[in-house]
């Protein structure tokens, strides 16, 4: 990868969602050690994302769930065309570390185990909506909803759980995995399982700028390249293609 000597002096900022944060902070260090070109990405809740870019907020970055992408994309909100699809994330199950962990090997175990638990959590994110829909199917959302604890915005499932706030918690596992004092069960089976692919695409910061627009470029072509799959591994996610 060759770059110009004014690119070198570019420093790209971008804004993702939790879910990637570890990730992402990973390889921007390895962009740097490679290119010499910095990338700040500020990593905060999804939904928060989304709405500081409808409000006008420029980066040169956006990285979030691919619908979120989408929906901005179809607003003006990032620039057409540019959508990149670079990593997908599973969404997992885990309980205090305190807590016997339930069967979740089908969805009938899960179903049991989520009617079983005191208090529920998972994000407001994609991964909530889809938990959300699953619940209505099995008919259950309503006796669900008092014990269901909402996190505040940017406050990760996995803490609830390790403060005792919730006893059974919902996130992608990339969230889940790192976070002390809980039990990582596994992914939710595979009847229901809920994958949550993330995109990026170029933001107002480097829409107007050439430079910029193209430094940006190359780096959603690193996050979406196959030489960084086993660091995504790592991260508990997985690489996808960038079709």
């Amino acid at each position: 990868m060759t770059f110009m000597a004014d690119q070198l002096l570019l420093t790209l900022t971008g804004i993702s969602s939790m879910a990637t944060k570890a990730l992402l902070t990973d390889l921007c260090k390895q962009y740097l050690d490679k290119t010499g070109v910095p990338v700040h990405i500020e990593s905060v809740g999804g939904v928060d994302a989304a709405k500081r870019i409808q409000a006008g907020e420029a980066f040169d970055l956006v990285l979030l769930a691919a619908d979120a992408i989408a929906r901005l994309q179809d607003a003006g909100h990032v620039l057409a065309g540019s959508r990149c699809n670079w990593v997908d994330s599973p969404v997992a199950v885990a309980v205090p570390s305190q807590v016997a962990p339930p069967d979740i090997s089908s969805e009938a175990h899960l179903r049991a185990a989520v009617l079983a638990a005191p208090s529920l959590s998972y994000s407001t994110g994609p991964s909530g909506s889809y938990l959300e829909k699953l619940f209505t199917r099995w008919g259950v959302m309503d006796e669900l909803k008092p014990r269901i604890v909402v996190p505040p915005p940017g406050t990760p499932v996995g803490l609830l759980l390790a403060q005792g706030k919730a006893a059974l918690g919902f996130q992608q596992r990339s969230e889940l995995m790192n976070q002390s004092d809980i039990t990582l069960i596994g992914d939710l089976p595979p009847e229901v399982a809920c994958i949550t692919r993330f995109s990026s695409a170029l933001g107002a910061g480097a829409a107007q700028d050439e430079a910029r627009s193209q430094a940006a470029r190359r780096f959603m072509q690193f996050l979406a390249s196959p030489e960084q799959r086993d660091c995504k591994r790592r991260h508990g996610m997985d690489w996808t293609d960038s079709v």
